[in-house]
């Protein structure tokens, strides 16, 4: 048997046991294991063991817990909480201001936890009821928090780039600021689609009046305040990052350090309230290091085949088609695979194809700055894939979180517009990388 054959049977198989519900780190590091041992033998549980000294050695791995833990910390106490509060007032004199007020809660829940999960079940379990109860139309309401959780992926400090780090072997600190400005830009295109849309359409997102948006100055203050801390916890361990007195590592540990004394300072943690953040955490890191345990299994055996390189041959040589032709149908197979696997799962399968194929590509730029630009892509084109019906992963979340007067037909017709402003955003970065490369161009080459 031919080695690509061989390549394409372990993939196929791979994607039969994912569509049997299989966990995804036992069906892609099974597969792996079995094509290692008939292919060379005993000697092939060197791969396996290989890869699993690669993960312990990868010191910037500790970043992975330590964001987790404090994105815990800061949902469980309910500080979040404090955040839609403060939105709530000062943002509801504006037509559709609780909106983007939503929106802005969520590149901040991003910016704490870096799981699009989370901005998700906090998105509908606080903002929705609310947007409801003042006569929001209820099409926008679940596109908005949709929308808005999708930057849990891509505003650091996103956890799935640091996976994506760990497989394509790119530095997590430049995928970190490469994603800051392509999310901050996509959050800002949201803001602006809805301000015009329910200026335009007022009856979309009425704004409060004066009795519904009652409170004191000192009221207000005081809300300012609180919504500000999360942001204060963000800064302190972001900016001595960026100005290099930190390394990556040092930077998460002042954050974890810094969100769980602010709980405590505010009398909102409790033990009880510890021990499930703690639970919660070594649950998470494990499952996301058993997926990269199994990646780099995976990848080995892929590596050792030469698969990567017969698939070079076919784009470039057989096919013909040129560098940006390929890019363009990598990302549309992300949208095909969206609708029935989410991020982690999408980017394991493909990562030991993909990544290697794309540092081959001569964009006019270097590799690393290529790998880089290709996490930012990938994790835009991903969360495309997870709102895009018919099977979209956010939309059964969405169905599953909201009251039962929001149907599915409901859902599919609410992440139209957001859909087309996401692409819109995939767009820009693929036609300008440097929005998604100045910043850590700018950091790392000072």
């Amino acid at each position: 048997m031919s080695y690509e054959m061989i390549a394409l049977l372990m993939f196929s198989s791979m994607m039969l046991m994912l569509l049997t519900g299989q966990r995804v780190f036992g069906a892609i590091g099974g597969i792996a294991s079995i094509a290692a041992l008939l292919l060379w033998g005993t000697g092939g549980g060197d791969i396996p063991f290989s890869a699993a000294m690669k993960l312990m050695k990868w010191y910037p791995l500790l970043t992975l817990p330590m964001f987790i833990f404090m994105g815990y910390v800061l949902s469980e106490t309910k500080i979040a909480d404090d955040l839609y509060k403060m939105f709530h007032v000062w943002m509801g004199p504006v037509n559709g201001g609780l909106a983007i007020g939503t929106i802005l809660l969520m590149v901040l829940i991003s910016a704490m936890n870096g799981l699009s999960v989370a901005g998700m079940a906090i998105g509908a379990t606080i903002a929705l009821p609310e947007l409801l109860k003042r006569k929001y139309d209820k099409r926008m309401v679940t596109g908005v928090i949709q929308a808005g959780s999708s930057l849990g992926i891509l505003v650091p400090p996103s956890v799935v780039l640091v996976l994506y780090a760990m497989i394509a072997r790119a530095p997590v600190g430049q995928l970190w600021l490469a994603g800051a400005v392509p999310g901050l830009m996509m959050a800002a295109m949201f803001v602006i689609y809805i301000a015009v849309r329910c200026r335009l359409q007022p009856e979309l997102g009425p704004a409060l009046t004066k009795d519904e948006r009652a409170a004191s100055q000192d009221e207000k203050y005081r809300l300012l305040l609180a919504g500000i801390l999360p942001i204060v916890i963000f800064a302190s361990m972001m900016v001595p990052f960026v100005m290099g007195k930190t390394s990556l590592v040092e930077a998460s540990a002042i954050g974890a350090l810094t969100a769980l004394l602010a709980a405590i300072v505010r009398r909102r943690m409790t033990w009880d309230i510890l021990i499930l953040c703690l639970k919660n955490t070594l649950g998470i890191s494990c499952m996301f290091m058993w997926i990269i345990l199994a990646a780099l299994g995976f990848g080995a055996v892929f590596d050792g085949l030469g698969a990567v390189k017969a698939i070079e041959n076919l784009f470039t040589d057989q096919l013909g088609l040129s560098p940006w032709m390929i890019l363009i149908l990598m990302q549309l197979s992300f949208l095909v695979m969206g609708t029935f696997l989410d991020d982690t799962a999408m980017l394991v399968i493909v990562a030991p194809l993909y990544v290697p194929l794309v540092g081959t590509l001569d964009l006019g730029m270097p590799r690393t700055d290529v790998l880089i630009w290709y996490g930012v892509l990938y994790t835009i084109t991903t969360q495309i894939a997870y709102m895009t019906p018919p099977f979209g992963y956010n939309l059964f979340l969405m169905r599953a979180m909201a009251p039962k007067d929001i149907t599915m037909r409901d859902i599919y017709g609410s992440i139209t517009p957001f859909v087309l402003v996401m692409v819109l955003a995939l767009a820009l970065v693929m036609a300008f990388p440097q929005i998604a490369l100045w910043l850590p161009d700018l950091v790392y080459g000072r």
